[in-house]
């Protein structure tokens, strides 16, 4: 058998048509896609590489296509058979509440609704046929997923961390998240390689669980990330302040979201790209920490001898006992946000069946790596009373950076500089990834129709423009930067974002749970399925458990907080090289999301708990507002959709430069289609790995 081409990126959704219909239906959004190759695009005039042919050309591409979905009204409505109807649809005749489906058509459903009617089916097929470009490649997935997300959640942040629990409570704490996570992306795993469409796990959430659960989930992340690009902008500033303190932070800031701006206007392929490059400097910046920390550990810092596990000793290895072990959890996670972005971007991978199972696994490595071997070496180098890490003055300060304050600590002049210029690299990095993840999720809610219609708005070049304008619209909050106290509006905006994450991951878990079940319920076979997780339902009962005891420990730690820590004055000739009294140290008590609140009387706590649990109101309201009024349902095992927009075992391949003679598409160079079967698959697999060394066959196992 010969071996088959690369997948087209447009091919990747399975379609809700017959046979016959799919290949025109691939061949259409084909010409759609490439206009070159069709016959009306081939003719050329005179003036074609004039300066205006170019400004046209630039102009049109903000312009929609309106033949890239390939949907047509009737599948999207389910007209047709009612027996295709009401099992596709999220509801069915017997029941399952308003989300779709059941034999009446969706006019006859809004008039007896009173319009208030949410259409699962139309939803689902929506997401699956998404207008947004797949160009994303193997290589720009496994970036994404090893080090896209790596900001100041581990760089900056993980200062209040040390300072709260000490350095076993901060390993063992990140251990416990980095379990937690590594069983939730292995469910996100198997749930992106059989359904890579729009919105990921928001869109998981409407199909597998409860359209009201998806809408708030939904809106949940998208303001996560909305509100994330200004805080990593602010914190962008405020690192520069490193080297020069006198220029306004204003002017960063306007540098900052310029640059990030043109990534995203791009398109998908530049953010693929720009994340390429930059996790490739964050994963070298990494390792060579983790070298450098080795040797400082052994070497010791000027003036003294070998360290080993002194500070583990004194001042000890555990602070604030238990409570300070809970308060850490919150801030973990902090620095674990984004991990899931590399489900969001299947939507837009060339062949996310082949390339996202590699970055799922990749995520193992990324939390040994990233986060426990090089905190432990932070633990062993840098004290938990040091009295940087105590004068913090937001989470945002990349002077209480603990990797800064180990390079310092040994005298290495010109490192610390490279170290902070690494940290605003991440910054960048960050909030590039805020617009990715929100404008998204916009989208894809306004293909459910849970969002308005104008943020779908996607244009010829596969970007959804209006959602981009708007993500980038709240970056112009990084001007509050030049106010004099930047960290009081840090904290109220980090307050919208502080347990985002938890649930996000607690719904990815708790989808998988209700797919499996449902897989099972209609009598499906797990062979059916590309990838499986390695960890099972099992794991993803444990993600969900776990999320939900961080929770718990988040309420517990912000209505009786840890009380207040400040430095010891005798410390400060022993541990800082910066001159006495140049660093004003208030007491705060470490919170989960990172920052410091000041705890004085009983008002403050009220305030720290309104800070550290507001995002649950906002999600409570989200969804309690969608359910009354679309009187949504949770869907039934037996209604929930497994079809539309599932990557089946069979990849749909094409060959542009197939071989032969006669005329129609193979004779203009037209892509030929042709569907490989599941055992075909199977035995190119097994070929494959046949043909590798031992050594390999482990590591492609494992990433």
């Amino acid at each position: 058998m010969p071996k088959p081409n690369t997948p087209h990126p447009s091919t990747a959704t399975t379609l809700n048509t017959n046979s016959g219909q799919r290949s025109s239906l691939l061949r259409r959004d084909f010409l759609s896609s490439h206009p070159e190759d069709d016959n009306d695009s081939n003719s050329t005039t005179a003036h074609s590489h004039t300066p205006s042919h170019y400004v046209q050309s630039w102009v049109n591409s903000f312009r929609r296509d309106p033949g890239r979905r390939i949907t047509s009204a009737t599948v999207v409505h389910g007209v047709g058979s009612s027996k295709g109807s009401s099992t596709i649809a999220g509801g069915s005749s017997r029941g399952g509440g308003n989300n779709g489906g059941g034999g009446s058509s969706r006019e006859e459903k809004e008039r007896h609704l009173g319009g208030h009617y949410f259409d699962l089916h139309a939803a689902n097929v929506n997401t699956a046929n998404t207008q947004l470009s797949r160009e994303l490649k193997g290589r720009h997935l496994q970036m994404i997923a090893l080090g896209g997300t790596v900001g100041t959640g581990l760089f900056v942040v993980s200062g209040s961390t040390l300072t709260a629990g000490g350095p076993a409570s901060m390993l063992l704490a990140y251990a416990f998240i980095g379990g937690m996570l590594y069983c939730t992306m292995q469910a996100l795993g198997e749930l992106a390689v059989a359904f890579p469409v729009a919105g990921s796990f928001s869109a998981y959430s409407t199909r597998f669980l409860d359209p009201a659960l998806g809408f708030s989930m939904g809106w949940n992340y998208a303001l996560q990330w909305l509100v994330c690009l200004p805080l990593e902008i602010i914190a962008g500033s405020m690192t520069v302040n490193y080297w020069r303190e006198d220029i306004h932070r204003s002017i960063f800031v306007t540098v900052f979201l310029v640059a990030i701006v043109v990534i995203n206007l791009v398109g998908v392929r530049g953010y693929g790209e720009a994340e390429f490059c930059f996790s490739i400097l964050k994963v070298i910046a990494i390792i060579g920490f983790v070298l450098l920390g080795c040797v400082i550990n052994i070497g010791g810092f000027p003036h003294e001898g070998y360290i080993g596990g002194r500070y583990w000793k004194d001042p000890g290895a555990f602070n604030n006992g238990f409570k300070g072990f809970c308060t850490i959890f919150v801030t973990a996670a902090f620095a674990f946000t984004g991990i899931e972005l590399v489900g969001l971007a299947a939507a837009e991978a060339v062949n996310p069946r082949k390339s996202l199972p590699t970055a799922i696994k990749q995520v193992f490595w990324r939390i040994t790596l990233f986060y426990l071997i090089s905190l432990a070496l932070v633990g062993l180098l840098v004290p938990y009373n040091h009295p940087d890490l105590l004068g913090a003055e937001s989470f945002a300060d990349a002077s209480s950076s603990p990797f800064v304050i180990a390079i310092e600590s040994a005298g290495i002049a010109i490192l610390p500089g490279i170290m902070n210029a690494v940290i605003l690299m991440a910054v960048v990095s960050v909030g590039n990834s805020a617009v990715f993840g929100s404008s998204r999720t916009l989208a894809a809610l306004a293909d459910q129709g849970q969002a308005p219609k104008i943020l779908g708005y996607v244009d010829r070049r596969g970007r959804p423009l209006i959602s981009i304008l708007i993500a980038t619209a709240f970056g112009l909050l990084g001007y509050l930067a030049d106010l004099d106290q930047p960290s009081e509006v840090l904290n109220w905006l980090l307050a919208i974002t502080g347990l985002s994450s938890i649930f996000t991951w607690a719904s990815i878990c708790l989808a998988h749970i209700r797919f499996r079940k449902a897989w099972a319920v209609q009598g499906r076979s797990l062979d059916e399925l590309s990838y499986l997780s390695q960890a099972g339902v099992t794991g993803s009962w444990i993600g969900l458990f776990l999320n939900i005891l961080v929770l718990i420990a988040q309420f517990w730690t912000a209505a009786w907080p840890i009380p207040p820590t400040l430095p010891d004055p005798d410390a400060v000739d022993e541990f800082s090289t910066a001159p006495e009294g140049a660093r004003r140290v208030v007491p705060t008590v470490p919170t989960g999301n990172g920052s410091g609140v000041t705890i004085n009387n009983q008002g403050d706590v009220v305030h720290n708990v309104f800070l550290q649990c507001s995002c649950v109101p906002i999600i409570v309201l989200f969804w309690a507002g969608y359910k009354i009024w679309f009187s949504t349902k949770v869907v039934r095992l037996e209604d929930i959709d497994l079809d539309t927009g599932r990557r089946r075992a069979g990849v749909v391949y094409w060959n542009s430069h197939s071989a032969g003679g006669g005329g129609g598409a193979r004779a203009r160079g037209l892509p030929v289609f042709s569907l490989l079967t599941k055992p075909e698959l199977e035995w190119e697999r097994e070929r494959e790995l046949r043909g590798m060394p031992r050594w390999k066959r482990v590591y492609r196992y494992l990433c």
